[in-house]
């Protein structure tokens, strides 16, 4: 794979367009960064979308005017906020190695975090009273070691983490747009992590309220923005288990703590422990692997966008035919597939594979998952 894009500021403008193309309809973080690396530019993605959905019998995303996209950002700007673009330099760091890692992020305060050194503490909402002790043991010892502590802002221990953690440095992940804070009594725990110099973050516009799709959504920062997660407690079905699985995916370290057969809150954590998780009773225990994590050793999935391609890599003078576009349907179902896999089964070249995978999501018709995996929507 190519290594990742260098460091890179955004003009005013390519960040207008960068956050009109996210936010267009049925455009996911991989179909932002093939859009690039076909088109080289947001801008010119743009110009291209109603030609690539020329097989759509009329459908066309919804796509931000320029109007709309600069009032986001004027309105983030007066909540103290800022939109961060992968490759810039203040882009959480291990957060470029995941699959589907957001071009953009809305950010408010963490100027002064340590990103590099990040450690996700999560679990149950309805914590027990041991459960909440020993996060806030964790928390403090992680941040006494420089370790910011990372969470989504949750009642239960993920409230346990960042207030225990608010002198050290600490940064809440949210599942909906920075002004729709959830749940709301944790608003004052949110102005007291950006008073304290840590950092609020979504990808999700201004405006969004959060609905239960989107916290899988946000727990995929939550483990990507971290170098380990550790698991507290947790149910044995519940979002710190989807956390744990999407941090094992993104190949991070899992910690679990140990609890009682007779806790259903311990199921979960007890779980993970059997599958391999590492088990831990105290701040040592993570530390000692957290120092030779490393994320960006397995450069993941898809292409990031590279500036530097020729026009020639970048556009296939072909376009796809009707018949190949019926028989890449025929290869998929809802069951994920790789890519590679659907260029071989049709024998459609990879160039052109793209476009025809561009359109069906731009249709979508779509899912993506970790490792570069397609699939029809049910």
């Amino acid at each position: 794979m190519k290594p990742h894009t260098a460091d890179l500021t955004l003009t005013d403008a390519q960040r207008v367009s960068w956050l009109r193309l996210i936010r267009t309809d049925n455009v996911g973080p991989v179909t932002f960064r093939q859009l690039l690396n076909r088109f080289g530019s947001a801008e010119a993605a743009i110009e291209a979308l109603p030609g690539l959905l020329r097989s759509a019998k009329g459908f066309l995303p919804r796509l931000p005017s320029h109007g709309e996209a600069e009032d986001e950002i004027a309105r983030l700007a007066r909540m103290g906020g800022r939109l961060v673009a992968s490759g810039e330099p203040d882009y959480p760091p291990h957060l470029r190695f995941i699959s589907g890692a957001p071009p953009l992020l809305s950010v408010i305060g963490g100027d002064n975090l340590d990103w590099q050194r990040t450690v996700g503490i999560v679990g149950a909402r309805n914590a027990s009273a041991t459960g909440m002790k020993l996060t806030r043991m964790l928390a403090l010892d992680l941040g006494e070691a420089r370790y910011t502590v990372v969470s989504g802002l949750a009642r239960g221990i993920d409230s346990a983490a960042h207030a225990a953690s608010l002198a050290t440095g600490t940064v809440a992940v949210l599942a909906g747009g920075l002004d729709h804070l959830y749940p709301q009594e944790n608003i004052p725990l949110a102005r007291d992590i950006v008073s304290h110099g840590g950092a609020l973050v979504s990808e999700m516009p201004l405006g969004w309220e959060p609905r239960a799709r989107d916290f899988p959504r946000r727990n995929r920062l939550v483990s990507g923005i971290s170098l380990g997660i550790v698991v507290v407690e947790a149910a044995k079905r519940s979002g710190s288990l989807i956390t744990a699985r999407l941090a094992l995916e993104q190949d991070r370290e899992v910690f679990a703590v140990p609890g009682s057969p007779l806790d259903p809150r311990a199921e979960g954590g007890n779980a993970l422990i059997q599958q391999g998780a590492k088990l831990i009773t105290g701040a040592r225990d993570i530390l000692d692997s957290l120092t030779v994590a490393d994320p960006s050793r397995t450069a993941l999935f898809e292409p990031d966008w590279d500036p530097h391609l020729s026009e020639s890599e970048r556009l296939d003078s072909a376009p796809p035919s009707r018949n190949e576009r019926e028989r890449l349907l025929e290869a998929l179902s809802t069951t994920p597939v790789e890519v590679d896999e659907l260029v071989t089964a049709t024998g459609i070249g990879a160039a052109r594979m793209q476009v025809l995978l561009l359109e069906l999501d731009l249709e979508g018709r779509l899912e993506w998952s970790t490792g570069q995996l397609v699939a029809l929507k049910a």
